[in-house]
């Protein structure tokens, strides 16, 4: 069975707007059962304004199969919720990771972050928008990322929901992460189809592009034909079933599983 534990001691959640269960961030942990010491917080998508199942506890039992300790978090949405609070619960959740290694048998330095859609944008702005090594990612996986929040190739709602209805031109900016990468941003692993209709194709280059200029390590796969949200992939799109085993090889390759 699994667990599901509160991302911040009771009462003590920031920006809070209330105590119901759209107020109350969670993890749900997911144990290997035989882990190698790798953890990977997975964040679904769903336009910051739902959290889609099947990028949640189906993600978590494949990483499981990789032995690595998978934690989904239930982070909070608008249009309820906006920036900060979305970030904050993802950096929250990999800081709690890395702080509980030893009782969840978790290796410090090897805790990820994936997500897909809006979820690939919060593992975005967690890879471009840390604090400090306890929250640093040591990699992410961006999947049919949303990341700029500027131009054409925005995602409109997704925009909407995190920062509301009439955000500022800095803002906007500042979290169209593809501006943000660092040499410190973590190595990362994108996937995108070419003719994703909901969130441009051009969102993962952006964010491809900006990693080679600032010189960290990614792998980018872009399949030519399936729509957007095919989670770990779609039988009726079969180039799509590969990008698990693509991402697993790649997670050997830099030495996380």
């Amino acid at each position: 069975m699994n667990t599901v534990v509160p991302l911040y001691p009771e009462g003590q959640v920031p920006f809070a707007l209330g105590t119901g269960p759209e107020d109350t961030p969670t993890l749900t942990l997911y144990p290997p059962d035989k882990p190698n010491g790798a953890a990977v917080v997975v964040c679904p998508g769903g336009g910051y304004g739902g959290l889609a199942g099947h990028e949640g506890e189906p993600i978590a039992k494949w990483l499981n199969t990789l032995g690595v300790f998978a934690a989904v978090l239930k982070y909070r949405l608008g249009p309820k919720y906006h920036h900060p609070a979305e970030m904050t619960d993802a950096l929250s959740a990999i800081k709690l990771v890395r702080s509980k290694g030893r009782e969840w048998g978790v290796d410090p330095k090897r805790v990820g972050i994936l997500g897909f859609s809006a979820g690939g944008h919060l593992t975005s702005t967690a890879a471009t928008h840390f604090t400090g090594p306890e929250d640093r990612p040591d990699l992410a996986v961006l999947v049919y990322p949303v990341i700029t929040l500027e131009g054409k190739a925005a995602h409109a709602g997704s925009r909407r929901n995190l920062l509301g209805d009439s955000p500022s031109p800095e803002l906007v900016r500042d979290l169209s992460n593809h501006l943000k990468v660092t040499k410190n941003t973590p190595p990362c692993f994108i996937m995108h189809t070419a003719d994703d209709a909901v969130v441009p194709v051009e969102n993962a280059l952006l964010f491809a592009s900006a990693l080679a200029a600032n010189g960290v390590p990614f792998a980018l796969q872009v399949y030519e034909h399936a729509p957007h949200g095919v989670g770990l992939g779609r039988a009726e799109f079969p180039e799509t079933l590969a990008w698990p085993e693509q991402c697993a090889r790649w997670f050997k390759q830099r030495g996380f599983v």
